[in-house]
């Protein structure tokens, strides 16, 4: 497949340029989920308009989700280790494309279009950018980061006290104000990922990025199709 990359230089006054991040589009180190973890549900919300901007994201053309192989590799442990616990992985979203970043923060940018207030309720829309809720650079791209939560074998979801993409403190891993069953099911999860070697994320309990990824500052912009 042929490899198409555009690498930004740093230039510092008096020495030679420093190579930072490489924008890709070459997919061949990526899989889908499906093709190793069978038993895994999903609900794409960037594929719909269901997601904190009201409309379906650039880049997202069909509902399907990658990651990189290694990164999957690492997954496919989690789901056995849950699977044995008598759950299944529930995906909302992996790799994302650049172009989608992008999307999110020319939506951020346009006053005039709120979205889904309901993801966040407490918060003005401008406070995403600024709080670091929404990055211009999304580990998502990078192809090695998850957003997913678990759910029972029989299809029933599991309560864990809060919703995808809700911007807001009751989505951080540690948040006090949940029932004693709300917290365990977060346990569950964070640590059968943790023991498959992700890192988990402070302000998302879904969000969690392989500790070792294969991609630490390479950028990808292929869709997801």
């Amino acid at each position: 497949m042929k490899r198409i990359l555009l690498t930004i230089m740093l230039f510092v006054a008096g020495s030679a340029p420093v190579w930072a991040e490489t924008i890709s589009y070459d997919k061949t180190d990526f899989a889908e989920i499906g093709s190793v973890i069978d038993d895994a549900a999903y609900d794409i919300r960037y594929y719909s308009a269901n997601n904190f901007t009201g409309n379906k994201i650039q880049g997202y053309k069909a509902p399907r989700a990658y990651m990189t192989k290694k990164a999957l590799a690492a997954l496919a442990q989690a789901a056995q280790d849950l699977r044995n616990q008598g759950y299944r992985l529930f995906i909302w979203d992996s790799y994302r494309p650049q172009k989608a970043v992008d999307n999110f923060v020319a939506w951020i940018n346009n006053p005039e279009d709120i979205g889904d207030k309901s993801f966040y309720p407490d918060l003005q829309k401008s406070d995403l950018l600024a709080g670091m809720y929404i990055m211009e650079k999304s580990g998502h791209t990078r192809g090695s980061t998850v957003d997913l939560t678990i759910i029972k074998k029989d299809g029933s979801f599991v309560d864990m006290g809060g919703t995808f993409d809700l911007f807001s403190e009751i989505s951080h891993p540690d948040y006090q104000n949940l029932t004693d069953e709300q917290k365990n099911n977060r346990k569950i999860l964070r640590d059968a990922m943790i023991k498959a070697g992700f890192n988990p994320l402070d302000s998302e309990w879904w969000h969690f990025t392989l500790k070792d990824e294969p991609y630490q500052d390479t950028y990808f912009d292929f869709d997801v199709e």
